[in-house]
């Protein structure tokens, strides 16, 4: 009899733990990595990057306990100028002879609504490491309307990063030293 209550109440306890978060596998044709500089005060640069990839674990129903490990291809960097892109790439910049990654590792998320959360992490550009912290929207979850067996998720990511701290001095604060950054990203079972 007590066996068998104790089984009861072990089986209790592991229901009420979070399942564990998933792996999930990033759609790179709905996922956009986007950033603006101020120009001389006069204009706001766009640029993007073309090559990156995430390594994301994800539970939608317990998001902090979910994890990212985004990379980005430094090399990939396009701000639609040639000239410039040349130039950002250089040492000036982004040295992405020496550094061709950036990388993002979450190490917190924090929930601020339903549809909202923070996630913090270390940022890595041109070999600096520096904690940010960036606000997430979920646009939505849910089945896709064109194979209802799959599940999609779909987040807005925004912040704003000071480049002088990771290195990049060169320009500033004429050429912005504020970088605003937006990720936006659809995700799906790996599976």
């Amino acid at each position: 009899m007590r066996i068998a209550a104790l089984a009861f109440a072990a089986a209790g306890l592991f229901a009420a733990l979070p399942a564990a978060a998933e792996p999930y596998k990033l759609d790179k044709s709905h996922a956009t990595v986007i950033f603006t500089v101020g120009h001389l005060g006069f204009s706001t640069v766009h640029g993007f990057f073309r090559a990156f990839d995430a390594d994301i674990n994800f539970d939608p129903d317990s998001m902090e306990t979910s994890s990212v490990n985004f990379t980005i291809d430094a090399a990939s960097v396009d701000t639609l100028w040639e000239a410039r892109d040349k130039h950002v790439k250089s040492k000036d910049f982004l040295n992405i002879e020496a550094y061709p990654t950036i990388t993002f590792v979450s190490k917190k998320i924090v929930l601020t609504s339903a549809e909202t959360a923070t996630v913090t992490g270390d940022l890595t550009i041109i070999g600096q490491t520096h904690e940010e912290t960036f606000d997430v929207v979920m646009n939505k979850f849910g089945p896709s309307p064109f194979n209802p067996a799959l599940q999609i998720a779909g987040f807005k990511i925004n912040g704003v990063i000071d480049r002088t701290k990771y290195g990049m001095g060169y320009g500033a604060p004429a050429i912005g030293g504020s970088i605003g950054l937006r990720v936006d990203l659809e995700m799906s079972p790996a599976s």
